[in-house]
Formats: C-alpha cells, sequence, structure tokens
C-alpha cells in the first residue's frame, strides 16, 4: 500500500511513552510500528488505540493491583506489556505515563504498508500480524526489535468513542477512550 521514506521518520523515544496515557493513545494514531519478521522489515501504520488509565481505570489490569502479570505496567513507560486473552489470543500494549502510574495502550489495528498483504484490523489480528508473544512482554520499545516511528507528514483525524468488551468496569465503560484515525481509509470498517 502506501510507501514512506525511512528518511522521514522520527524513532518515539522515551519522553513520547512518559505521557499520560489518554495524549499517547491519540499521538500513536499514525506512528509506524516495524518489525523484523522471516527477514523483512514489516511496517505499519497505527489507527486505532484504547488508553487505560492506572490502578483506578476499573478496565485496567492494574486496577487489581500489581501482580507478576502487571508489573511491567507499574514500571518504565516505553515497555511492551502482552498478555495471552481467551486461551488463543495475544494483546499487545504499550506502557505509558510516569513510572508507578500503570497506564497502557492497547494497539487495536493497524494499516499494512510496503504492499504487506495482512489484515491487521483487531487487536489480535495486529498481534498475530506482527508476530507478537509473550516473550515481548517488557521489551524495550526505545531499544528492542519492535521500534515505533513518528511520520511527521501525517495527520491523522482523530475521533473518540468507548472502548470495546469492558462492560464489567461500571462507569469506566463509557469513558470515551478509544481513539480512531477516521482519515485512514484502512479504518472504515472500525467505526461505520
Amino acid at each position: 500500500m502506501d510507501r514512506i521514506e525511512v528518511t522521514s521518520l522520527l524513532k518515539l523515544d522515551r519522553t513520547f511513552y512518559a505521557r499520560p496515557g489518554i495524549d499517547v493513545s491519540k499521538s500513536l494514531l499514525g506512528a509506524i510500528m516495524c518489525r523484523r519478521i522471516g527477514g523483512i522489515v514489516r511496517r505499519a501504520r497505527i489507527i486505532e488505540t484504547e488508553a487505560y488509565l492506572g490502578p483506578k481505570d476499573l478496565a485496567s489490569h492494574s486496577s487489581k493491583g500489581r501482580t507478576l502479570r502487571t508489573e511491567v505496567m507499574f514500571g518504565e513507560a516505553g515497555h511492551a506489556y502482552v498478555y495471552f486473552i481467551y486461551g488463543m489470543h495475544y494483546m499487545f500494549n504499550i506502557v505509558a505515563g510516569n513510572t508507578g502510574e500503570a497506564h497502557a495502550i492497547l494497539i487495536r489495528a493497524a494499516q499494512p504498508l510496503d504492499e504487506w498483504q495482512i489484515d491487521l484490523t483487531g487487536p489480535a489480528k495486529f498481534a498475530r500480524g506482527f508476530e507478537i508473544t509473550r516473550d515481548d512482554n517488557s521489551m524495550d520499545l526505545t531499544s528492542g526489535e519492535i521500534s515505533l516511528f513518528a511520520d511527521p507528514a501525517y495527520r491523522p483525524k482523530i475521533i473518540r468513542t468507548r472502548r470495546i468488551g469492558i462492560d464489567y468496569a461500571r462507569h469506566w465503560k463509557n469513558r470515551l477512550l478509544r481513539f480512531i484515525d477516521v482519515s485512514n481509509p484502512a479504518s472504515a470498517k472500525l467505526w461505520r
């Protein structure tokens, strides 16, 4: 699909991630995620995210406190938080905010680039496409084999909606913490 010059991209550093989860979630729209898969660098533009805002957010895993599973969420921003759900899918999240706040951003969908023919619309499809596994949990995204880049030339048009699949989260289920880049053609089936 799109071909983007690598030289125009800016690698996201720790200061990008060390901001409130809502800000990072919106700012990730339009960013490019890269990973070498089968000897080929695969890239995709992020088009949908969800913010989880620490222990007070009843939809967040961190609302249950610090556990072996959630410890990475309470750590330094810019690390991957990967978990397994429904006994079959990995979910890829990025830790945000200050150390101890346990903010995380679920990457829900992306547009494949460089003529990569794959469906990345949905968090399970996204993780599967990028071959995300539990081994990637805690990976430092500022220096690991998965990298994210800002594309200064790209301008997303962002809408906010309620998060998906969190009816158990009482008043948090109605918060508008899901962000979609509606200017991207790959997002059409995500919000209409």
